[in-house]
C-alpha cells in the first residue's frame, strides 16, 4: 500500500515528466505522436520510481520506449531541475508501456463478437463436481 507522501512524489514526478517529454516531442518536431504518463508509482525507500508510459500511435511505442530508456540520464536531469526545491533526491526512473487501454479494447472485442461467453454458455468450460 502506497502511503501519502509516496503518492504525492509520484504525482509531482508524473506532472514534470509530462512537460518534459511532450518538450522534447515538441523540439524535436515529431508530427501525430502523443506520449502521456499514466501512472507513476514510487518504492518506499523512495529510490526507485516506475513510470508507465502511454504512447499513441500504439504502433511506435516500443520505438519511443527505446528512445526514453536511452535516454534516461538527461530526463532525470532535466526532472531534478524542476523537483529541486521539492525533492532532497530524484530517484531512478524506470519506464514500461502502459497496455492497459489495449487490454480493455481486447475485453470490449471479445464482448462485442458471437465469442461472448456470457451470452453464449457453451464457451466456459463446464466443471465437474465429483
Amino acid at each position: 500500500m502506497e502511503t501519502n507522501r509516496q503518492k504525492k512524489i509520484g504525482g509531482v514526478i508524473q506532472k514534470d515528466l509530462v512537460d518534459i517529454l511532450q518538450g522534447e516531442v515538441r523540439k524535436n518536431g515529431l508530427a501525430n505522436l502523443i506520449i502521456s504518463v499514466s501512472k507513476v508509482t514510487v518504492t518506499t525507500d523512495l529510490s526507485v520510481a516506475t513510470v508507465h508510459l502511454s504512447v499513441f500511435p500504439q504502433e511506435k511505442a516500443k520505438e519511443i520506449l527505446e528512445a526514453v530508456k536511452s535516454n534516461a540520464k538527461n530526463i532525470k536531469h532535466d526532472l531534478s531541475q524542476r523537483v529541486r526545491l521539492q525533492l532532497r533526491k530524484v530517484p531512478n526512473l524506470v519506464f514500461f508501456i502502459d497496455d492497459s487501454l489495449d487490454y480493455i479494447e481486447k475485453i470490449d472485442n471479445a464482448l462485442a463478437n458471437r465469442d461472448n461467453p456470457i451470452e453464449n454458455r457453451d464457451l466456459l468450460d463446464k466443471r465437474r463436481f465429483q
